[in-house]
């Protein structure tokens, strides 16, 4: 789909955030692609997709290959099964023992590494007569969540022999994927807890995205897919010579053009004057600013494009617009400027603003309406 001022989205803003169905099939499809035979994928389509949204990328990514989703909290998960997503589907982050129950009837796995999780387990299965489903957590070296390795397995063993658990699977998290030496004894830890532990019938997932591109860990039957689905990569290791996966680019930012006027000579632009005219300027005005996830800290540094024309973007970003220097440009009212698209990378941003790519498409879903395509 081509967006023009003539075209008819049906949508109440004059910006929006556009994403590419088929580039989240070819990506999810390029994962699989790189991938052992035998060993199982999980999207991870926490914080809406990464901002994308999860309830549309969903059925394309089961379609295209995955063979489980991960959420961050209930919350999502349940998001997902009202949306008839059948799927199995792991809660990745803590869920608090309160909401086990909720778990349970939505038919998620859960996330366990506690023993309030387990006394929590079996207060609803006697209630319920319902076994939790679970994988536990292992913290080998993020301190964040997770069972310490030194006590895993023995909690392992009680997990494994609880008649009040479905047990399913065992996974822990890199902190540094891109950084060997650190990788290295997460690795090690993890294969310390998995050689002393019977494995039959489990899940045992230890790669995310960046682990998966430059790792081989044996002791693993199942990869975590997350960023690449959505066209970008990772920090990787300086020596990773694994050949990256052809990954296209998922998210546009597009927004309309609502004014045209000229700045004079010597005139400021936007609060706090950032950005003086020197000879007269052509200024274009969109509907689009750092409440709906475009950070303040762009501005001045980042360009657009306007009828295949690239343009600046100047003045300070405001909470709902923002400038951008079209002089020499042929432009009417309704003509779209695009923010981000396979020319205009989200990393650009990220860059700029010393934080990551995942951090940015996040921020996007805030109050933008979504218009998807093939």
């Amino acid at each position: 789909m081509k967006n023009v001022r003539q075209t008819n989205i049906n949508i109440h803003r004059d910006s929006w955030v556009e994403i590419n169905l088929e580039n989240v099939a070819h990506n999810m499809r390029e994962i699989r692609k790189n991938t052992p035979e035998g060993i199982k994928l999980l999207a991870v389509v926490k914080a809406d997709a990464y901002g994308h949204g999860s309830v549309m990328l969903a059925p394309t990514l089961l379609a295209s290959g995955a063979d489980m989703l991960g959420v961050a909290s209930i919350d999502e998960g349940v998001d997902l099964r009202q949306a008839k997503i059948n799927c199995p589907i792991l809660v990745l982050g803590a869920v608090p023992v309160w909401a086990v129950e909720t778990a349970v009837n939505a038919n998620l796995i859960i996330s366990i590494f506690s023993k309030e999780h387990l006394h929590a387990c079996k207060q609803v299965f006697e209630r319920t007569g319902k076994k939790p489903k679970v994988h536990v957590k292992l913290d080998t070296g993020m301190n964040r969540i997770g069972i310490s390795t030194d006590e895993a397995v023995d909690f392992i063993n009680e997990v494994k022999n609880a008649d009040y658990l479905e047990f399913g699977g065992v996974f822990t998290h890199l902190a540094n994927a891109e950084i060997r030496e650190k990788t290295k004894i997460q690795i090690d830890r993890w294969n310390s807890v998995i050689s002393k532990i019977d494995t039959k019938g489990l899940i045992l997932h230890i790669l995310n995205t960046a682990g998966a591109m430059c790792y081989d860990v044996p002791n693993s039957n199942m990869r975590r897919a997350g960023i690449a689905l959505y066209g970008l990569y990772p920090d990787l290791p300086d020596d990773c010579n694994v050949k990256k996966p052809n990954l296209k680019p998922v998210m546009s930012l597009k927004a309309r053009i609502v004014n045209i006027h000229n700045a004079k000579d010597g005139e400021g632009v936007s609060y706090g004057h950032t950005f003086t005219a020197h000879g007269t300027r052509k200024i274009a005005t969109i509907p689009l600013g750092y409440a709906d996830g475009v950070p303040r800290g762009l501005s001045n540094k980042i360009s657009g494009t306007l009828n295949d024309k690239e343009i600046k973007q100047i003045g300070n970003i405001t909470m709902d617009q923002m400038m951008f220097d079209i002089t020499g440009v042929n432009a009417e009212l309704g003509d779209v400027i695009t923010l981000l698209d396979e020319n205009h990378s989200i990393d650009e941003w990220a860059k700029i603003l010393g934080t990551i790519n995942y951090e940015l498409t996040c921020r996007l879903k805030v109050r933008l309406p979504r218009v998807y395509t093939r």
